[in-house]
């Protein structure tokens, strides 16, 4: 892989700042976020009036732990835009969730959020090793989803050239890949899986095409899918990590000279991690639910946003910044298995210790009488046909899982190909225990 460690002289100079000039631009952009969000957003008025608290009251960035949470409901209890703390006439785009479980969350940007938002996904190309020039391969999703146009801009304001094929059309990527020569890919990790496949099943040898960096986000993935990717095409793999109620990608970064968890701009977002049960705030270091204030956003100030998502703050290595280490649950993704708290991406880490096995997979959990039952439905690899094969590498996944997550699992292993692939997030589990 090509050394793509950036010098210091093209970054921006906040990336190197002393701790002491990133809090207190923090404290200056915190007091103004408060304020527009209480005197233009009446839910945030009625919510801070209901804790006793009050924008002025912030006078440290401590302070910040006084005031409410704000979650995914909240958000929907406001449908579609009472969350807006400018006229509407004022906001240039809305992007907003699936609405699969419920309304959407709806999100919407001024011009100077979207100018921000390709500033940071600008930083977060740079950070991964991208330069101005170079082809930016975008295979996220376009339209309500931001990742697809959350990458193209910022890859045009690098100053890169962008091919915005977004998602699905597997054949056509490989062959546009192999057509227009890529330096960079932005895409789910999982589907980077699937253009994997089909670059083998053309019988393209992936390590000879001309990307150097894939870029991936929007859903956790493990060391282990890190390394199968890196391994295939002979690049650098990194993590970029964003959510839409914060902004969309690019809220956070890995460095490509470290890869050793993600850089947060916290110039524009000021992170915090809590104890999930208290909601109090944890030492950095400390494991626990990841919240979210912005900074500087106009349309969609996010105050004390819970995330769900579970990790920690470290310090800051290739940038002063502070790390957020790599997502590896969310916890509202955990599934409660008989007494045992199972993660999809525990199972994903299990599953790539079988060399016989292809790196897809969907987690099915049933209840029969009070037992929970767990499937795990993966595939072989192209070449593992003979059923006693197929068989001893199902036994070593269950082994593997027994052993290293303390359930016991049913695995059923299909045919190369026989796994559905996924053209954004991939569903990774199906519930079918009865609710309530």
């Amino acid at each position: 892989m090509l050394d793509l460690s950036p010098t210091r002289d093209i970054l921006d100079p906040i990336e190197v700042a002393s701790r002491d000039e990133i809090a207190a631009l923090q404290l200056e952009r915190l007091k103004w976020s408060l304020s527009h969000a209480y005197e233009n957003v009446p839910h945030y008025r009625k919510s801070f009036d209901a804790a006793g608290v009050h924008p002025d009251d912030l006078t440290s960035l401590e302070d910040l732990a006084k005031f409410p949470f704000t979650t995914k409901q909240d958000l929907r209890d406001n449908y579609p835009f009472g969350m807006f703390a400018v006229p509407r006439e004022k906001v240039a785009r809305v992007h907003a969730s699936s609405g699969t479980t419920g309304k959407p969350t709806v999100v919407g940007y001024t011009k100077h959020d979207i100018e921000v938002w390709s500033e940071v996904v600008a930083r977060s190309i740079r950070a991964s090793g991208g330069r101005p020039g170079m082809i930016v391969h975008v295979s996220y999703g376009y339209g309500l989803f931001t990742g697809g146009l959350g990458a193209h801009y910022g890859a045009e304001k690098l100053g890169c050239t962008v091919v915005p094929i977004s998602g699905g059309m597997t054949e056509r990527q490989v062959q546009l890949i192999e057509d227009f020569k890529p330096d960079i890919i932005m895409v789910t990790p999982s589907y980077m899986l699937a253009i994997l496949d089909e670059f083998r099943h053309r019988g393209i040898d992936p390590a000879t095409t001309s990307l150097k960096v894939g870029i991936f986000g929007a859903e956790p993935w493990t060391n282990s899918v890190r390394q199968e990717i890196e391994s295939a095409f002979d690049i650098h793999a990194v993590d970029i990590y964003g959510l839409s109620e914060v902004m969309g990608p690019g809220v956070a970064n890995e460095c490509v000279e470290t890869k050793d968890g993600l850089h947060i701009w916290e110039d524009h977002f000021y992170p915090e991690v809590i104890n999930q049960e208290t909601g109090m705030p944890v030492a950095d270091g400390e494991v626990g639910e990841l919240v979210f204030t912005s900074l500087t956003k106009e349309a969609l100030p996010i105050i004390r946003y819970r995330t769900r998502d579970l990790t920690r703050l470290l310090p800051g290595t290739a940038r002063t910044m502070r790390r957020m280490e790599k997502v590896t649950g969310r916890s509202d993704d955990m599934l409660i298995i008989r007494g045992v708290n199972v993660f999809p991406t525990q199972v994903e880490e299990q599953l790539l210790r079988c060399s016989g096995l292809a790196p897809h997979y969907v987690i099915e959990v049933t209840r029969e009488g009070r037992m929970d039952e767990v499937t795990v439905h993966v595939e072989a690899r192209e070449g593992l046909a003979d059923e006693a094969s197929r068989a001893a590498q199902a036994a070593e996944l269950k082994a593997h899982i027994k052993n290293n997550i303390g359930v016991s699992t049913r695995i059923v292993v299909a045919d190369p190909g026989g796994v559905e692939r996924s053209m954004g997030k991939a569903q990774r589990v199906i519930d079918r225990r009865p609710k309530g």
